[in-house]
């Protein structure tokens, strides 16, 4: 008798032991799914990230972009269009991919432009000017500080102190080079809508991505 309760106890704890790392183990493996998943995420959207729209958003359009790029800047009405037509659906996320030579100076004015409130103004002025500055696909960064001064608002003297001692640009745009090479995204602009890429170039393919997750 004293064998049988003996045999019951242990299999009581075994039992228990049992179901203790099961337990043990469905949590660690979802904190690891959990952990993935952000990871996942920042590679989208970093915490600087310039988000356009609805933050909490059921599709997140991710354009990954260079202000001296005629593409983004000939698509950049087109996304607006979808953006509106799809008020409240959509958030933008716009991430820096400075491939072109000497853009890293456009961007930096442009993170200038942010501190001051006036980014989406500085970069459409960007985008409408560029044959102004951009010379054989280089970007010619006196002709675009010159430029600058004529967007209403943005205080050139403060844009000179941000460019001669802020070092977060140089920061944020290393961060998104990284992230879009993870993403295999080489050319500009790149879109990933809820994070799918947009495989085959073009606004109605565009549209279709967008519309698949709405």
């Amino acid at each position: 008798m004293q064998n049988k309760k003996v045999v019951l106890v242990s299999i009581v704890a075994l039992l228990a032991l049992f179901f203790v790392a099961g337990y043990v183990y469905k949590n660690k493996q979802s904190e690891q799914y959990e952990n993935i998943s952000k990871s996942e995420a920042l590679v989208f959207q970093r915490p600087y990230s310039i988000v356009v729209g609805n933050k909490d958003a059921k599709v997140q359009l991710v354009e990954f972009f260079d202000p001296a790029c005629g593409t983004c800047a000939q698509f950049h009405p087109y996304v607006k269009e979808i953006m509106k037509e799809n008020e409240e659906k959509i958030k933008l996320v716009l991430r820096y991919a400075p491939f072109h030579q000497n853009s890293n100076y456009a961007v930096k004015m442009l993170e200038g432009a942010r501190e001051q409130g006036l980014f989406m103004d500085t970069l459409e002025f960007m985008f409408a000017t560029q044959s102004y500055w951009i010379k054989h696909h280089v970007v010619q960064p006196k002709q675009l500080w010159a430029l600058l001064a004529n967007v209403k608002g943005l205080d050139m003297e403060k844009m000179a102190e941000f460019m001669n001692n802020n070092k977060t640009a140089d920061e944020r745009i290393a961060q998104d080079l990284k992230d879009a090479e993870t993403l295999k995204a080489d050319k500009t602009p790149s879109y990933f809508v809820n994070g799918k890429a947009l495989q085959e170039f073009g606004l109605e393919n565009l549209k279709k991505l967008i519309n698949s997750e709405l």
